[in-house]
C-alpha cells in the first residue's frame, strides 16, 4: 500500500474523499446509516435535517457513491456503499468524541468477517510470495 505522502495523485484523491465527509449534515446522515438500511422519512426523523436539504445531502452522498440506494415500491432506502464508508464513520465517531473511546477505535479498525475472507481469497499466490 502506497503512504499518502508517497503519491500526490493519492494524496488528491483521499482530499477529495474526506470533502464528501466533512459537512455536518452528511456526517449525521453516515451515522445513522451506520446502524444499518432506512428510508428517506426514517434518517429525516433521526437526524432532523428537514427534507430539502437532506435530499440535497443524500443526492451527494450518492454521487460520492458513499451510500447506495434501492426502491421498494415508492420508497427509496439508503445504506451505507460498502464496509470502507462504514469503518471511516466508526473511525470518525470513535476519535471525535470528546473523550475518544480506544475500545471503540481498535473495533472499529478490526475487519468485518466478509472483509477477512475477501483478502483471504485474493491473497492467493502473489500473497504467499510476499512472505517469501
Amino acid at each position: 500500500m502506497t503512504a499518502l505522502f508517497e503519491s500526490r495523485e493519492l494524496a488528491d484523491r483521499a482530499s477529495e474523499k474526506l470533502k464528501i465527509y466533512a459537512q455536518p449534515q452528511r456526517l449525521m446522515i453516515l451515522s445513522f446509516l451506520a446502524g444499518g438500511e432506512n428510508t428517506v422519512s426514517d434518517i429525516d426523523n433521526a437526524t432532523g435535517i428537514g427534507q430539502p436539504a437532506l435530499s440535497q445531502q443524500l443526492a451527494a452522498l450518492r454521487r460520492a457513491e458513499i451510500v447506495k440506494t434501492r426502491r421498494d415500491g415508492k420508497q427509496i432506502w439508503y445504506e451505507l456503499a460498502d464496509d470502507s464508508v462504514r469503518l471511516c464513520v466508526e473511525t470518525m465517531e470513535a476519535i471525535l468524541k470528546d473523550e475518544p473511546d480506544k475500545q471503540q477505535l481498535l473495533e472499529a479498525a478490526t475487519p468485518s468477517p466478509s472483509v477477512r475472507k475477501q483478502k483471504a481469497a485474493t491473497a492467493g499466490t502473489a500473497g504467499f510470495a510476499k512472505i517469501l
